[in-house]
């Protein structure tokens, strides 16, 4: 997708989810304090800004409705005024990659100290219930199944890739180097499966739950070790493709007809025994009022001597307690009811209330980092092609957006991503 120094507003009447820009006396105290802050900001991280279409790192098409946009409801309006095209940036993913190394200290302590006052809550039907949780998940993986296809690689593997890298391990925890950019997608999403199936000991004869079964991927390499599985998904879109591929798989490769089971069912609902539960960015999913039922759901499954292999976007403890409330533009447009927990939730939830024990750790943030630039390099390649599926430009931005957004969160430490081994501790 090329940028444009168009100055007209694209056509967005029919996404009323974008909040119409408001008037009047408070309006314009804060598009005041957003001006100042914003110049303030830029010109300390050395983000150059343009407002006339001059070359900049950042481009102000509209100057009045992007800090219309950004003082009325702040990350939240800086994305949609990105999604309207009031803004542009030709390097979208290292301008905001500058920005997320810095989001603590842009904004004022003042103001910081006023989160609790001014930040949007999420609203309660996004909560992740057994009731809203179908719902919520068919916003974002019930799109098409044609448009990932577009920018996916063959795996159709929608978590980080794990590259081959150089690593270090201090006792619990090992680290793994950042990749080269432009190294093999495809290799490196098989090593990310081929590790979590290691990680929870899958072999001939293993018994395997799978809690969010993706595109079916990890559960046709898990059926190829001899293993069976059972995987839950709550995507309809998922559901049906995942199958087809498996059952291409029996055709191609001789695998036993019967080795994967793929069910359109919630987690909770789970019963059976299992000699190893794997689960793939799906956690994000689950919700922090909900992680005590996903653990104790997955400790009463897991036989005797079973192992538990969880991939996990994950934010630093502070971060995660400061922010876990607050709804944000990743919410609102793409994963309503996501919640990213910290490593010391996660032990503390487990140990809280379950027999699980956190056993090991693999952390490898930049790995995601180069996993969305391909991505979103695949993607705007894509432009036709995802315009042909009856998506729209604002549709085009709101995901070139996602992925570098994303991107700058990894690429920057904010967020991370690891592999997490669980193991049960025996009485």
């Amino acid at each position: 997708m090329t940028s444009s120094i168009d100055a007209t507003p694209l056509s967005v009447d029919h996404w009323s989810d974008i909040t119409p820009i408001r008037r009047g006396p408070k309006a314009r105290i804060s598009v005041a304090i957003a001006r100042q802050i914003f110049f303030k900001g830029t010109s300390r991280l050395g983000i150059s800004v343009s407002t006339d279409g001059s070359p900049a790192d950042l481009r102000l098409i509209r100057p009045d409705e992007f800090f219309a946009r950004l003082g009325q409801d702040g990350l939240i309006g800086f994305g949609e005024a990105y999604m309207t095209g009031a803004w542009e940036a030709d390097d979208l993913g290292g301008t905001l990659t500058v920005l997320c190394n810095e989001i603590g200290d842009l904004v004022p302590m003042w103001m910081q100290r006023l989160r609790a006052v001014y930040v949007s809550r999420p609203p309660r039907r996004q909560r992740n219930s057994a009731k809203n949780t179908r719902k919520n998940i068919a916003h974002h993986y019930d799109l098409s199944n044609d448009l990932f296809g577009l920018f996916l690689d063959s795996t159709m593997s929608y978590s980080s890739a794990m590259f081959d890298t150089d690593s270090v391990t201090t006792g619990q925890h090992t680290l793994m180097s950042a990749p080269v950019v432009g190294s093999d997608l495809v290799a490196a999403q098989g090593r990310k499966i081929e590790s979590i199936l290691d990680a929870a000991g899958v072999t001939a004869g293993t018994r395997v739950l799978e809690i969010g079964t993706g595109w079916g991927e990890l559960a046709i390499r898990a059926a190829r070790r001899g293993a069976t599985v059972r995987s839950v998904t709550l995507s309809s879109e998922q559901q049906a493709l995942a199958r087809a591929r498996f059952a291409d798989a029996v055709a191609a490769e001789g695998l036993r007809a019967d080795a994967v089971q793929v069910d359109l069912l919630d987690y909770r609902a789970v019963e059976g025994q299992y000699d190893a539960v794997v689960s793939v960015e799906m956690i994000e999913a689950v919700g922090y009022e909900y992680l005590d039922s996903y653990f104790r759901t997955i400790d009463a499954v897991l036989a005797p001597g079973g192992k538990v292999a969880i991939q996990a976007i994950t934010m630093p403890h502070e971060r995660m307690l400061a922010t876990r409330r607050t709804w944000t533009w990743i919410h609102k447009y793409i994963f309503p009811g996501g919640f990213l927990p910290s490593t010391e939730l996660l032990d503390e939830v487990t140990r809280k209330n379950t027999a699980l024990r956190l056993e090991h750790r693999t952390t490898f943030g930049s790995h995601y980092a180069e996993t969305l630039r391909q991505w979103d390099t695949a993607f705007r390649a894509a432009h036709e092609q995802v315009l042909d599926l009856g998506f729209d430009e604002t549709f085009e931005r709101l995901w070139h957006f996602y992925l570098e957004y994303s991107r700058a969160g990894f690429a920057s430490g904010y967020i991370d991503v690891q592999q997490l081994t669980f193991t049960r501790e025996e009485s």
